[in-house]
C-alpha cells in the first residue's frame, strides 16, 4: 500500500470550505481535471477518468458532522481517500487530502499524485475564495 497526503491553509471558516468541497454538483471544480464524478444512488458514484476513458464504480460518503469526505473504489478495493477540513485561528481552515493506493498497480507514482493533490487543493482554495468574495460583495 502506498499513501500520499497534502495539506493547505484556506482563508475561510471550516464550514464554508467543507460545504464547497462536499457539493456533489461542484466536485469537478476542484478534483483533478481528468476526473469526473457522477452520483448514482449515494453513496454509490461512478468516476470517469479522461486519461484512460474508463469508468470506475466507487463510493463517496459525506460526514458533515466531522467535516470529512471519504471515497474509494467499490468493486476492487484498489484505491481510497479522504478530505478533512479543520478550523484554525482567525477564521481560516486547514484542508488535508489523503490518498491510499491499496494495489500498487493503480498507483500513478509520487510525482503525478503529488501534483494532483497540490492542484486539487489550489483549485478548491480558488473556489472558496470566489464563494467568500461573492458572499461579501
Amino acid at each position: 500500500m502506498t499513501e500520499y497526503e497534502r495539506s493547505r491553509t484556506m482563508p475561510a471558516q471550516a464550514e464554508h470550505v467543507y460545504d464547497q468541497a462536499a457539493d456533489l454538483g461542484r466536485l469537478d471544480t476542484w478534483l483533478p481535471e481528468a476526473l469526473h464524478v457522477e452520483p448514482d444512488v449515494l453513496p454509490a458514484v461512478t468516476v470517469h477518468e479522461d486519461r484512460t476513458d474508463a469508468d470506475t464504480s466507487a463510493l463517496l460518503r459525506s460526514r458533515p458532522d466531522q467535516m470529512r469526505l471519504e471515497w474509494g473504489t467499490r468493486d476492487d478495493g484498489s484505491y481510497a481517500g479522504w478530505l478533512q477540513v479543520a478550523g484554525i485561528d482567525s477564521g481560516a481552515s486547514e484542508v488535508t487530502l489523503h490518498l491510499s493506493f491499496l494495489d500498487k498497480r493503480h498507483d500513478p507514482g509520487e510525482a503525478l499524485v503529488g501534483e494532483a493533490l497540490d492542484s486539487s487543493l489550489a483549485r478548491l482554495e480558488e473556489q472558496v475564495r470566489i464563494r467568500v468574495d461573492n458572499a461579501a460583495g
